[in-house]
């Protein structure tokens, strides 16, 4: 199963033409406190790049669990993490899944999703349900590619980080993915 077949099924909810590399998934983790956190949330599993360096730096006691809407997707993410907790759901229901696990904050959160693809109110709720379920002081890490920026939601969305966190840092490129990207790095 290709990342490149749940695009060309539903570009507007997967919004990637390859798998993200390992070079963007460390660049994601890095930064954001993935290796202090007490509970760390990843929206948008795919096929698990982001996944593998959360495990390989995050804590042993660390409260972690995924997101992943796509059925297909998410069957695959549990044959490869058998042992890792997935909820196959919206991010936008990240606050009843934080109540499942017996958890009322995220430390961190790595975020998988094709914001530049989504519509705004699409945006706006997704980004209302980080708010809300991030602690204060919390990082948020997303990525964006290059050529996003050139979109009106990308625009839009850049903005919307803005306005919605006190901080927003943006890492350098990362030309070894394709196609190249960057991370947004955002602290509540």
């Amino acid at each position: 199963m290709s990342i490149l077949w749940e695009f060309l099924k539903n570009p507007k909810r997967t919004g990637a033409i390859a798998t993200s590399s390992r070079r963007l998934a460390r660049m994601i983790c890095s930064e954001i406190g993935v290796d202090s956190a007490s509970v760390i949330v990843e929206y948008g599993a795919g096929t698990g790049v982001f996944t593998e360096e959360i495990l390989r730096v995050k804590k042993p006691d660390a409260c972690f669990f995924a997101i992943e809407h796509s059925p297909r997707l998410a069957r695959n993410f549990r044959s490869k993490f058998p042992d890792t907790r997935l909820f196959e759901d919206s991010a936008e229901n990240v606050a009843e899944m934080l109540a499942e696990v017996g958890q009322e904050q995220i430390d961190s959160i790595v975020c998988g999703l094709p914001w530049a693809a989504f519509d705004e109110p699409l945006q706006d709720s997704l980004l209302n349900a980080t708010l809300s379920s991030l602690r204060p002081g919390g990082k948020f890490a997303t990525f964006a590619y290059l050529q996003g920026l050139l979109l009106p939601a990308g625009k839009r969305f850049k903005k919307k980080l803005a306005q919605s966190f006190s901080t927003v840092e943006k890492s350098p490129t990362v030309w070894r993915n394709i196609p190249p990207a960057f991370v947004y790095r955002c602290t509540k």
